[in-house]
């Protein structure tokens, strides 16, 4: 594999040194940054990254992090999560999170996750895959009026279903970033939906997208 870069993050100072240490002790693994959550996300908000520096983020996810989170914005790097159950995998999925592991993950796994993370395919722990899989098929007198969708939303809401990031919709349609953020909000009002992954599952009920 080729070394990655990444930057770690957790609350617990503890937690945070035991996971470098982990990591570093991995050959094609670069640790050039620790924080915590707050300092990342205000980081973000500064839009201190550098793409040529940082490959990704692996966070260990705090109890009450997500309710810190952003609701409609997908983090710019890819991000290796490594959680305690499964219950706040659904919202990390509807952020661009792809990868997302139990805490307890040996350091390979973590390292083999984010490079597969940096190709936009996702590596999920195999007790996660059911909080993300999409609900069936509603019956036809159950499903709700919406508004038709145009070539470019139905086009970006196929990405979406892929899993991609706002930014890697916007590499592959060749438009801007903040052009798919105005067409992922356009595409939840038509859905009625709160969020990206609801957005799908709704889609997929209405025969929007073909599994």
């Amino acid at each position: 594999m080729s070394e990655i870069s990444v930057a770690v993050v957790a609350d617990d100072p503890l937690a945070r040194a035991g996971l470098v240490t982990l990591l570093a002790a991995e050959p094609n693994c670069d640790i050039i940054a620790q924080m915590s959550l707050a300092d990342w996300l205000a980081d973000l908000q500064a839009d201190d990254w550098s793409d040529a520096l940082l490959d990704g983020v692996v966070w260990d996810v705090g109890w009450d992090a997500v309710t810190t989170l952003p609701d409609d914005e997908p983090f710019p790097l890819p991000v290796v999560a490594l959680l305690p159950d499964e219950t706040a995998v659904p919202q990390l999925w509807s952020l661009g999170i792809q990868a997302q592991l139990r805490r307890e993950a040996p350091a390979a796994a973590i390292v083999a996750a984010m490079q597969v993370a940096l190709h936009d395919v996702a590596a999920l722990d195999v007790d996660f895959v059911t909080a993300v899989q999409t609900a069936p098929l509603m019956a036809p007198e159950t499903i709700p009026e919406y508004a038709e969708l145009t070539p470019r939303e139905q086009e970006v809401l196929t990405l979406l279903a892929e899993g991609l990031t706002n930014k890697a919709i916007a590499h592959q349609l060749a438009i801007s970033d903040h052009t798919v953020k105005f067409h992922v909000n356009a595409i939840l009002g038509k859905l009625n939906a709160q969020s990206r992954t609801e957005a799908v599952v709704q889609a997929t009920r209405l025969g929007l997208l073909l599994l």
